[in-house]
């Protein structure tokens, strides 16, 4: 009698493996992948003096002042861009959360003009964080020129369109009680808002905001690879001159900084909690 395969699937897994990689050659041979090059001498030389360098990081007193300036500058990009954020989301939060409708009371559905208006929002909103804030970035240096400015309205742009977007479902996933009382008994939207909403998702709404300064910090020095100013724009002249020291300090700057952003970040959501 002949035994049974130990795998009864395994033609089907064979068959998908095969077809994996008939797609993938193509896609490798359109993006132009040749990792051989990583071997040539000349590649292989220049490797080996700059891994040289960035094991001894610069300490010189002059560089390690400029990286403590920029690394501050990192942060008020971050800090300033999420501030104007905050001053778009806000605004759209309220005006794009159903549960703040006054339309939708009694009926339980909103006017056709109310829906439309929120509709229409919400597609700008999608727009704004759809384009992520690198090329947010790329396009305010073409237009503010280099430095801190297009880091700071990249971030607005972008995570404006973020924050809102949550912001909205963290509100219509809270209880809807103490909001319709209010909105039924002649309330306005704010004060809705901040009596009757707030006080069960202002824990979540601060993490979520917290969370994302956390990310503008780490998306600011990146911007600065295309010129936005703040830590990045320096590793990214460091990296052009080959100057491993350089680089290997300002990075362990940005993971320093990183860290303590994530520090800050766990304080604030455990004193929340």
């Amino acid at each position: 009698m002949k035994a049974a395969h130990p795998d009864p699937a395994w033609r089907g897994r064979v068959t998908a493996t095969f077809v994996c990689l008939l797609l993938l050659w193509p896609m490798l041979s359109a993006s132009e992948f040749k990792p051989w090059l990583l071997f040539d001498a000349q590649s292989l030389a220049a490797a080996g003096h700059f891994l040289g360098d960035f094991l001894r990081p610069s300490l010189e007193g002059e560089f390690l002042a400029m990286v403590l300036r920029e690394t501050w500058q990192t942060v008020a990009i971050a800090t300033a861009g999420l501030s104007l954020a905050l001053l778009g989301a806000i605004p759209a939060t309220v005006l794009i959360s159903e549960r703040l409708s006054i339309s939708r009371l009694g009926t339980g559905r909103m006017r056709p003009l109310a829906s439309l208006v929120r509709q229409l929002l919400r597609w700008v909103l999608v727009l704004l964080r759809s384009v992520p804030e690198l090329v947010w970035a790329l396009l305010f240096v073409r237009l503010a020129g280099l430095g801190p400015t297009a880091g700071v309205l990249a971030i607005a742009l972008a995570y404006s369109g973020m924050l809102a977007k949550v912001y909205a479902e963290i509100l219509e996933s809270s209880d809807a009680h103490a909001t319709d009382i209010l909105l039924a008994n002649g309330s306005g939207r704010i004060p809705s808002l901040l009596y009757g909403a707030l006080p069960e998702s202002s824990a979540e709404l601060v993490s979520y905001t917290v969370y994302r300064w956390e990310c503008a910090i780490r998306g600011s020095a990146v911007m600065g690879f295309v010129g936005a100013g703040g830590l990045g724009q320096r590793m990214e002249e460091s990296t052009k001159m080959m100057a491993g020291g350089e680089v290997s300090t300002m990075l362990i700057m940005f993971v320093l900084l990183v860290a303590l952003a994530d520090l800050v970040s766990k304080l604030l959501r455990r004193r929340l909690g």
